[in-house]
């Protein structure tokens, strides 16, 4: 069931997407490592969270998440450009986002650090006319009716040091400025024969914090294997996620691993790298009491393409006077 409580002067938060695959996904947790690498990069990912999972009149109210990405760097701006499109969906919400972001990178010892921000658009809405009210009497639902939406604009900061092949790691803040919405609903509702409570209603972006790394290590006896441990924490003010992940990689063409999300998942990620390509899949296994016998777990495919830029070639000199 979609549950919305409201305490005292409650907001209504959006929290950032659940994704298994942020390895590959990097930009969207992170602006700093918009053009990072050596080449143009678009990346898409399709996630179903909670197969199966609907409420109690047999509407779908699991998550379902797209997107899709572009980063590449730009020599004349000393960084990179990342763009992103995505759409997701939980219960009767729905949210649309545009996050357009410029990365500032420098060559640092044997790295390269990156400096980055985005600016994101947030269309959000929400269908009122698909709750069921347990009260008759529901002040929310007499006020609100039928299908509310608009636009949030935030931004997101962060910093990632990166020496390629070898580790990264990186600290971001999404929806830096909680951006709040129009008042949906304001009322005051006795409580008791001595006490009333006043409630609100809005919606707002909820503050997130990331911090990931991840590190190659090849294997000296075997160097057509290589393992690929990789790690995140994600933090807003509701919950404190921890994603540790490991995969081991054969002829950078194939990989295979384990991601475990504490308090809510185990993951199996395979995937595989033809030419400029590369498709990945991960299965999630819920082991929270929300998946025992509610759910089928949850299913994200990723497909991503890249292309190296290659550096301009410059005109030829010469010394004799007839070419100057």
């Amino acid at each position: 069931m979609f549950v919305v409580t409201i305490i005292g002067t409650g907001l209504h938060a959006q929290q950032e997407p659940q994704f298994t695959q942020n390895m590959f996904n990097r930009v969207f947790t992170n602006p700093g490592f918009a053009g990072i690498g050596d080449g143009i990069c678009v990346t898409g990912l399709v996630r179903q969270q909670w197969t199966g999972f609907k409420d109690n009149e047999g509407e779908k109210v699991a998550p379902e998440t797209f997107l899709i990405s572009i980063e590449s760097p730009v020599r004349v701006l000393r960084g990179g450009l990342s763009a992103l499109v995505m759409q997701d969906k939980i219960g009767f919400t729905k949210t649309i986002t545009l996050r357009i972001g410029y990365s500032y990178i420098k060559e640092l010892g044997y790295g390269k650090l990156g400096v980055g921000l985005q600016v994101g658009f947030n269309n959000r809405s929400i269908d009122f006319s698909k709750f069921i009210a347990v009260d008759p009497n529901d002040q929310l639902l007499q006020q609100i009716q039928g299908e509310e939406s608009e636009i949030l604009i935030d931004g997101a900061l962060g910093v990632v040091y990166e020496v390629p092949d070898q580790y990264f790691i990186g600290f971001s803040v999404n929806q830096v400025l909680q951006t709040k919405g129009k008042e949906l609903a304001n009322w005051t509702t006795n409580v008791d024969s001595t006490t009333s409570g006043s409630f609100l209603y809005r919606m707002t972006l909820d503050r997130t914090f990331y911090l990931q790394g991840g590190y190659e290590y090849v294997f000296r006896n075997s160097p057509n294997f290589a393992l690929l441990p990789y790690a995140m924490v994600k933090m807003d003010k509701a919950s404190v996620q921890l994603d540790v992940a490991a995969l081991l990689e054969y002829k950078n063409m194939f990989w295979g691993g384990l991601n475990y999300r504490i308090q809510d998942a185990v993951s199996v990620i395979l995937g595989l790298q033809y030419k400029n390509f590369k498709i990945g899949y991960s299965y999630d296994i819920t082991t929270s009491k929300l998946g025992l016998g509610r759910t089928a777990g949850s299913h994200e495919v990723m497909l991503k393409y890249c292309f190296k830029i290659e550096p301009e070639k410059g005109r030829k000199s010469y010394r004799n006077t007839r070419f100057l």
